[in-house]
């Protein structure tokens, strides 16, 4: 059967995995008409990422469905715990209680779970499409609209959009469309993953650890409730064949006392981790996410969490382009934004794993010498790594038009109060972009063209009181907004969409300038693709 129509839809996602729903469900919920193209027929039924961070939690909450997340996920109770051979504890990182944006530090999950709720939500939306069993083979590119060519068991078709992201993973067709390069780290470790599911409830304490024994790193860690999952080095003279076997993983899982009587094996597998990202994720009509722009090892937990913060950060430029509220050039700094954000986890994710994949008796002895020295504190025991923040984009300048301090980090969330009801601030502001003032003096600066295009962008405007709350204020709790302010020497803060800060004034006058340094930089022309 033919399935070309001329319709033509806003956005086009090639891949519903975790990435492409989470892109779909955001863009659904802003109004715009998506289309999800997924190659294979039914959900993929196994595991692989298991972990998120509180800024993810952060990001699920934003596309609704924050409620049905933590309902299958394990928040995690402790430590995360670098152990040798002998027992002692190398590293200790607290992962215990909620994090900066108001979400526990870090959570696990399987990710068919995940993916249920993010599907049923996209697919609830009323301006959402998901078409299962449809592989992209053809693509073509024309002045207003891109064309892909389609086949299924249902026969093939067309699909017009006037965007088009590939979230279709490492091997990505939408890449293999543009002439972007890769920079590539030459990272390559094989790791044989083993996902089981104990019959027993088991309490694991800690609940995840890394094993650094040069006979065979293994990393113990949750597969979310009910599961446990296992990944052990590959050793030199092993082949990868050799090892994703069903015998070798209950031979590796017998120490741990594993065994067909009180475990399933749900899944075992290679991988092969990597290091590198596409050099250019925006081209034109053509957007990349996910792991068609960058791998990373697992050591820090974040490759999952990466794409995910692609789709919020192209979700509101998207948004904004096509309602026309921003010029098409705001999405050339998507590369420039999350590239450079990326690299920070790529370098610390690399960085970790030198760290663990040793394999040399002698080396393996000096490094435990200086990490127990070091108190186990991973301040001091483990490599330093530069803050994570986001490349040059959308971001307040300073005077002398280089970036303004603090701008493009990641804020944080705390529960605030207004009329009455008491919640994490995104849930009674909606998220979007949000304006904090230390109670409303600084607002009284703007003037009525000010305010018509924050209303326009469908900013909130959250005056913040400490005591005596008028009905309309947002009253803080303590040590929350108003003292991280205050700690600034700050009077506003204007926080974007994805929850990164643009910018911040002193006063008043500060906060007109803040506002028309955004005005005008979403009104930027697009760079030329060549």
């Amino acid at each position: 059967m033919n399935r070309t129509s001329p319709h033509v839809h806003d956005v086009a996602i090639v891949g519903f995995g975790a990435v492409g729903q989470l892109l779909a469900l955001l863009l659904g919920r802003a109004g715009h008409d998506v289309v999800a193209l997924e190659r294979w027929p039914e959900p993929y039924p196994l595991p692989r990422a298991v972990h998120f961070d509180h800024e993810i939690g952060r990001v699920l909450q934003a596309a609704g469905v924050g409620e049905e997340v933590r309902a299958v996920t394990d928040p995690v109770p402790d430590h995360y715990e670098w152990r040798n051979a002998a027992g002692q504890a190398l590293v200790r990182i607290d992962w215990s209680g909620d994090g900066p944006s108001g979400w526990p530090t870090a959570s696990f999950f399987s990710q068919p779970r995940l993916e249920a709720v993010l599907a049923a939500a996209a697919e609830r939306s009323a301006t959402v499409t998901v078409r299962r069993g449809q592989e992209v083979t053809g693509l073509h590119l024309a002045e207003d609209v891109v064309r892909l060519v389609t086949r299924g068991a249902d026969g093939g078709g067309e699909v017009r959009a006037r965007y088009v992201v590939g979230a279709d993973g490492a091997g990505s067709f939408v890449r293999s469309a543009m002439a972007t390069t890769v920079t590539d780290l030459g990272f390559f470790y094989d790791w044989l993953i083993v996902d089981t599911l104990p019959h027993e409830e088991t309490e694991w304490s800690p609940m995840n650890w890394q094993l650094c024994d040069p006979e065979r790193p293994t990393t113990i860690v949750s597969g979310g409730p009910g599961r446990r999952r296992w990944e052990f080095m590959r050793l030199p003279h092993e082949s990868a064949a050799e090892l994703n076997t069903p015998e070798t993983a209950w031979r590796l899982l017998a120490p741990w006392g594993r065994t067909p009587d009180n475990t399933a094996i749900e899944r075992h597998t290679v991988y092969t981790f990597q290091a590198r990202w596409v050099d250019r994720w925006h081209e034109g009509r053509l957007l990349l996410a996910g792991d068609a722009a960058h791998q990373m090892p697992p050591f820090a937990g974040q490759g999952m969490c990466s794409g995910m913060r692609d789709a919020i950060n192209l979700a509101w430029k998207l948004d904004l382009v096509l309602d026309g509220r921003a010029g098409p050039g705001l999405l050339d700094t998507y590369t420039s934004e999350r590239s450079e954000h990326v690299q920070h986890a790529i370098g610390m994710s690399m960085a970790l794993g030198q760290v663990i994949c040793v394999l040399d008796p002698e080396a393996a002895a000096a490094r435990d010498a200086r990490m127990i020295a070091a108190g186990a504190d991973p301040l001091h025991a483990l490599p330093a790594t530069p803050p994570p923040v986001l490349g040059d984009g959308v971001l307040q300048r300073a005077p002398d038009g280089g970036r303004a301090p603090d701008v493009g980090l990641l804020t944080p969330q705390y529960e605030v109060t207004h009329r009455g009801r008491t919640a994490l601030l995104d849930d009674l502001t909606g998220g979007g972009f949000t304006l904090l003032t230390d109670g409303p003096a600084p607002l009284d600066a703007l003037d009525a063209a000010d305010r018509g295009f924050l209303a326009e962008l469908g900013a909130v405007l959250v005056p913040l009181y400490a005591d005596a709350c008028p009905p309309e204020g947002y009253l803080d709790a303590p040590g929350g907004y108003l003292a991280h302010l205050r700690g600034h020497g700050h009077a506003a803060a204007l926080v974007r969409p994805d929850f990164y800060l643009f910018g911040a004034a002193a006063d008043g006058a500060g906060l007109r300038e803040l506002v028309g340094q955004l005005r005008a930089q979403l009104r930027r022309p697009a760079a030329v693709v060549r």
